[in-house]
């Protein structure tokens, strides 16, 4: 028979029982809604998460790890979160840390307790969070080589990158060299955990010579966590696929840094070591890319920044320090002070080409009450010449000049303001201005830092 004759046969896949079924076509399944950080960090993504957790079923972290800060206010109670998804303050959440997050077990443990002394919104956190079995581990040595990292910068070149010495850059090396350990090994064999743990200490030290690691302490400091973390540890992939393609659920992913941070589209080398752009949720979570649906950005209504490299609207004058004292801009992570400036649509427009927002949440605009006249960027030139696209290089990044748009303030309080009509004339016309240039819709307006504090407009 010839096989123009024949109709193709579907491939066929397993059917766990011996044999196997034709294929069928890819069901789709609930959809992830995503919030990522569309500047430098520090954007007020905590408050989004926490509006949009109210009615979410499974809140999840993709990436990063204790460097990142989400503050939440609930009932006048300020809760800070940096490993935990900061929707787990509701209690009827299930909380989820990816593959793609490196867990430093102490710092784990050590926020949840102290969050559980502020309020009731941690009650039962551990039976509500689960953990990917292939996440990554930071040690204390991680930690301490951060810090000897930065210190031989600052002594060969002059300057740091300005890490928050939590051992992110030095975990996701050595996850990158595949001689990390994972939240798998530490649950299943000890005894080969502690061999290869005693492996990549010394390889530490041989590169570290001022390090100094008590092997056999640590050791008996993570048999202890092991025991307490193993309920929680699941294979990651088969919890998010059950989760995806099981009934109805409402499932939030909450981004931490923040696109400009990104290890590959930030101002690198002044980055995070991980992707806190939208890709990173599919590899940090084991997401297909058609189970992402609504993802959303957030973006302060002026920049800033924490620590150093380039930062083309940074305002090192009497606006900067209205913006940093008005705005209490100190890191929730490092307590060091953000440097601020105006808003830059140059940076944004950047961020949306990668990420692809569907929607943004415009927060802190009540910053600006006290300003007679706003500028915000519009465009960069690089030796007299308007450029469009945002520079690779931090040298030439350096050298942009900035093109201003100044629009008028409103002189008026909008702490109180709840509804976007109430909003001052000026104020309406300004979040007009950064939907029609970066043609993506504003959601949410923040206006203070409570919950009820966030205008939504649909």
């Amino acid at each position: 028979m010839s096989s123009e004759s024949e109709s193709p046969l579907p491939p066929r896949i397993p059917n766990g029982e011996g044999c196997c079924s034709p294929a069928r076509s890819p069901v789709v399944g609930n959809k992830v809604t995503v919030v990522l950080g569309a500047q430098w960090g520090d954007e007020g993504k905590g408050k989004v998460v926490d509006l949009l957790a109210q009615d979410a079923d499974i809140v999840c972290r993709c990436q990063g790890g204790n460097n990142a800060g989400h503050t939440v206010v609930v009932d006048s109670v300020e809760y800070d979160f940096h490993l935990l998804p900061s929707g787990i303050i509701n209690p009827k959440v299930i909380a989820f840390i990816g593959n793609g997050v490196v867990i430093h077990l102490p710092g784990l443990f050590e926020e949840a307790e102290k969050n559980m002394k502020k309020g009731q919104g941690l009650a039962g956190w551990d039976k509500r969070l689960s953990i990917s079995d292939r996440a990554h581990i930071v040690f204390d040595f991680h930690q301490a080589a951060d810090g000897i990292q930065e210190q031989q910068r600052q002594e060969q070149v002059g300057k740091n990158l300005g890490t928050t010495k939590k051992g992110i850059g030095p975990v996701y090396s050595s996850k990158a060299a595949r001689s990390g350990l994972r939240m798998c090994d530490l649950v299943s064999d000890f005894n080969e955990f502690s061999h290869r743990f005693k492996v990549l200490a010394n390889q530490y030290k041989s590169m570290y010579p001022s390090l100094e690691i008590d092997i056999d302490g640590e050791l008996i400091k993570l048999k202890d966590y092991a025991n307490r973390v193993k309920p929680m540890v699941k294979d990651g992939v088969y919890f998010i696929h059950e989760a995806l393609h099981g009934p109805p659920k409402k499932i939030l992913v909450e981004g931490a840094n923040a696109a400009l941070l990104d290890i590959d589209f930030g101002t690198y080398p002044f980055v995070t070591s991980s992707n806190c752009t939208v890709g990173g949720v599919c590899t940090g979570l084991g997401i297909p890319p058609q189970s992402i649906g609504q993802v959303y950005g957030v973006v302060k209504a002026y920049t800033t920044r924490v620590g150093i490299g380039a930062f083309p609207t940074e305002q090192c004058n009497e606006t900067g320090e209205m913006l940093q004292t008005r705005g209490h801009e100190i890191g929730v992570t490092t307590g060091r002070k953000r440097r601020c400036g105006w808003l830059d649509l140059v940076l944004l427009r950047y961020a949306h080409m990668i990420n692809g927002f569907t929607a943004l949440a415009l927060t802190k605009l009540d910053i600006l009450d006290v300003c007679t006249e706003i500028k915000v960027g519009v465009s960069y030139k690089i030796d007299g010449k308007t450029i469009p696209h945002f520079p690779a290089n931090q040298e030439v990044l350096n050298r942009a000049e900035v093109q201003y748009e100044t629009l008028p303030g409103w002189n008026t309080g909008t702490s109180n303001v709840r509804t976007f009509e109430d909003l001052p004339e000026n104020a309406k016309k300004y979040v007009r201005f950064i939907e029609v240039e970066l043609g993506v819709p504003i959601k949410w307006i923040g206006v203070g830092k409570a919950r009820e504090s966030m205008i939504q407009l649909f």
